[in-house]
């Protein structure tokens, strides 16, 4: 038999590559570690850069004594890594998974058989420190992830709003209260499993050279966010240039599309969330009964024959308004609308989206509306104007009262108390707030109840005050009607906030259903900045709020990453959520992202469950003083009059301010976030016990990775979601969002993944359901999101059992 004794040569060569990566590896643990415990943060890893420079030294020396030390620093980290943060998988990963493959690679026979003397012991006490942190981390992964057990309520099959056919999608939420709830029961948890594509279409409308550049001036962020409105047998859908277009529900053919023409070269933000549909009471003067009024990112508004796709044209000038009347001088790019406006009880309400942090005084926030056949003004309601004075209706010279709260998300309503709710945002600019008015502070980031008819203000219910982190609310609340304990009903609303909280009030008055507490925040701001003590916290309700920072929780994919991340947090300004931004960098955690965004949340009226989508990415800000950006270029110079010049990327020119802003997510240097998965989880939470149902990570990261790679490893990590869900009552949840381009279907009862099905491009919209001929659909559109770096495509998908 042939000798497997080494050769002679191969016996006395040192291992020379492998003991010179363990030095470098240890000088840079030395240096970082250091750096590290001048901040104030952990020794481990100067500790760890000894034990690996030492390794690497002995390693040249050929002397065993290298395994043995290694495998004390490799105990070491285990129980470091177990002090730090428990049995906890995903947190265990970067602190022993590359430790673990170091020590699995000096225990190879071309690294053992260079060693002397007695290897052999050496060896066998490296390879017990690799099994137990090996038997460790992998029971670390085994343990059940989530949250699950609670108890539900009892279904009350009663409950559902009837004002929509159970067949129809007729609002953004299905009905104007928003919960996205479909009363259709033929797809079950049981014969989910059987979906089928029925069909798939193409809008036509694709993203255009220059338009993937996730909204920086070099490129505009082209989305296709909608949600299709289904009324009879016609699916309608809007895109990312404002197209309109109709599809045959049953089939998906197309009938008739309308390209508005959009100009939206000075548009950042590329995206339509939804239409909305309006059928003119019996006798009334028109030859449009039926139409479809969508906006056009230009700031127009339009009306299209719903049969046709043809302008109406009574309305307006043959078929479009324009929105920046009564709004004075308005920037190129500076207001347009992309949520679907509200009609009902014939009026048209929209507010729009002003081009956030980059002056004072930027256009007027007022929410406006309109006749649906006509398109005149009915009333605008200005916060600006003296109380009692705030709904009007203003004269052909009308200008309102420019830079306050805008509401940009879509709204909601019940139409039995006759209520329009407001999602209100932030007067510009959001991180610096010293010289905002009395009824800016007022009302920012505040649910708002409007008369529909009138524009009366009824009650208002702020979630966050003086709002300098952009918590504005990018949804209206889901309305629901929850047990009072006494036997009745409340008429609720709940609102989902990109905080994560959630308030539960009397939709009637605007009082806490639940409890809200206020306590107190950093107080720390910028010179000429002014806080508020305090803020709001929903105590009454579970929130979906992540938990304040650590050094410990600090995440990476290799512990060379996760320390870097480290010693960012320690330099930074951070006292928890809430940390006002400093002439620093400042961690903002929930930050403007959201925990939940302009998606908000599902509501099962027949089971009191709320469904929640989460994200989780913190993000880091800092106010610089403006006069040497001003010098060098970077934020020209604007005295006030005609457009004003736009800075995109990280920049935030905060004109009329002593600052400047720079705000980006916080990745490490190898693109992974700092803080630990899940990245994105899916919640149920009972309205009637006011408990957590189930929580669960949901989504992979297939489509993402390191320095941007699509690495095609789907790790369940949960990852970042943009859309939202719906629930039907079925007891099935559906769901797109997520960043690996994939429908999910979950059981509603336990939050199982029940079936999924790939898309062909990110699925970054709210799905919906419907039904054609007794048979029920399940649709989303598929045309991917350039800010998550999702497939681009224009598809509409529906999905049917056989």
């Amino acid at each position: 038999m042939p000798d497997e004794r080494p050769s002679a040569m191969t016996a006395h060569r040192r291992p020379l590559v492998t003991g010179i990566v363990f030095i470098i590896l240890g000088l840079g643990f030395i240096a970082g570690g250091g750096w590290l415990i001048a901040l104030g943060g952990s020794w481990y890893y100067l500790a760890a850069g000894i034990g690996l420079g030492l390794t690497g030294l002995l390693l040249l020396r050929r002397s065993a004594a290298a395994l043995w030390l290694y495998g004390l620093v490799l105990i070491g980290t285990g129980a470091w890594s177990v002090s730090e943060v428990g049995l906890v998988g995903w947190q265990l990963e970067p602190r022993v998974v590359a430790p673990l493959v170091l020590g699995l690679w000096l225990l190879m026979p071309w690294i053992t058989r260079r060693l002397r003397p007695a290897r052999g012991m050496a060896t066998a006490t490296l390879a017990l420190a690799v099994v137990v942190t090996l038997g460790v981390t992998g029971y670390a992964f085994t343990r059940p992830v989530g949250i699950d057990g609670a108890s539900r309520a009892q279904r009350d099959a009663g409950a559902a709003d009837t004002s929509v056919a159970a067949e129809d999608w007729r609002f953004y939420g299905r009905t104007p209260k928003g919960d996205r709830f479909s009363p259709l029961d033929q797809i079950t948890p049981q014969t989910v499993k059987n979906l089928k594509v029925a069909w798939t279409a193409e809008t036509g409308d694709t993203m255009r050279p220059g338009e993937d550049k996730g909204g920086t001036d070099a490129g505009h962020e082209f989305n296709f966010e909608d949600t299709p409105l289904k009324v009879g047998d016609t699916l309608y859908v809007c895109t990312g240039h404002s197209w309109v277009v109709a599809f045959d529900a049953a089939t998906g053919q197309k009938r008739w599309s309308f390209d508005p023409k959009a100009d939206t070269e000075s548009d950042v933000y590329l995206a339509c969330r939804g239409v909305a549909y309006y059928e003119a009471p019996a006798g009334t003067a028109t030859d449009c009964p039926r139409r479809i009024i969508a906006p056009v990112l230009d700031a127009r508004l339009m009306a299209l024959n719903a049969e046709t796709g043809r302008p109406c044209e009574d309305f307006g000038q043959h078929g479009f308004i324009s929105l920046t009347q009564y709004l004075g001088h308005v920037p190129r790019g500076f207001h347009f609308v992309t949520s679907p406006p509200l009609v009902l009880k014939d009026r048209v309400i929209l507010g729009g989206w002003v081009y956030d942090n980059q002056a004072e005084g930027e256009p007027s926030g007022a929410v406006r509306a309109f006749d649906p056949v006509t398109g005149t003004i009915a009333w605008a309601w200005d916060l600006g104007r003296p109380e009692g004075q705030q709904a009007f209706k203003p004269g052909p010279d009308g200008v309102l009262t420019r830079g306050t709260p805008n509401a940009w998300g879509a709204y909601t309503a019940d139409p039995d108390l006759g209520l329009v709710y407001l999602p209100l945002g932030n007067a510009t600019p959001d991180y610096f707030g010293g010289n905002r008015r009395p009824f800016d502070d007022a009302y920012s980031s505040s649910i708002v109840a409007l008369d529909i008819e009138s524009g009366a203000p009824r009650w208002h219910f702020q979630t966050a005050h003086h709002d300098v982190w952009d918590m504005d609310l990018p949804v209206g609340p889901s309305l629901v009607d929850v047990p009072d304990g006494k036997g009745g009903t409340v008429p609720a609303l709940v609102q989902s906030t990109k905080r994560g909280e959630f308030f539960m009030l009397d939709r009637r008055t605007g009082m806490p259903v639940t409890a809200v507490a206020e306590k107190p925040v950093p107080q720390d701001g910028v010179p000429g900045e002014r806080l508020s003590p305090t803020q709001p916290y929903a105590t009454g309700l579970p929130s979906l709020t992540p938990a304040d920072l650590t050094e410990a929780s600090m995440w990476g994919a290799t512990p060379v990453d996760q320390l870097a991340c480290r010693i960012a947090f320690r330099r930074a300004a951070y006292q928890g959520q809430f940390t006002p931004p400093q002439l620093r960098d400042t961690i903002v955690y929930p930050a403007f992202d959201g925990v939940i965004d302009w998606h908000g949340a599902a509501i099962d009226p027949e089971r009191k469950l709320l469904i929640a989508n989460a994200n989780y990415i913190p993000f880091m800000i800092s106010l610089l003083p403006r006069e040497p950006f001003e010098k060098n270029g970077m934020v020209p110079p604007w005295n006030g009059q005609g457009d004003e010049p736009k800075i995109g990327g990280e920049l935030a020119p905060q004109y009329g301010t002593p600052y400047v802003g720079r705000v980006h997510p916080w990745l490490n240097i190898l693109g992974v976030p700092c803080n630990p998965p899940p990245w994105g989880t899916l919640t149920a939470i009972d309205l009637t016990t006011r408990r957590i149902v189930w929580q669960h990570p949901i989504g992979t990261t297939r489509d993402t990775g390191p320095f941007g790679l699509h690495a095609n490893l789907p790790l369940p990590t949960g990852i970042f979601n943009i859309g939202g869900n719906m629930v039907t009552a079925g007891g099935v949840i559906f769901i797109g969002a997520t960043a690996d381009d994939y429908l999910r279907a979950i059981d509603e009862a336990t939050g199982e993944v029940l079936w999924q099905a790939r898309l062909p491009a990110g699925g970054q919209a709210t799905p919906m359901s419907y039904a054609v001929n007794g048979k029920q659909y399940v649709a989303i559109a598929a045309g991917g999101h350039s800010g998550l770096g999702t497939r681009t495509g224009d598809y509409v998908i529906a999905y049917a059992l056989p």
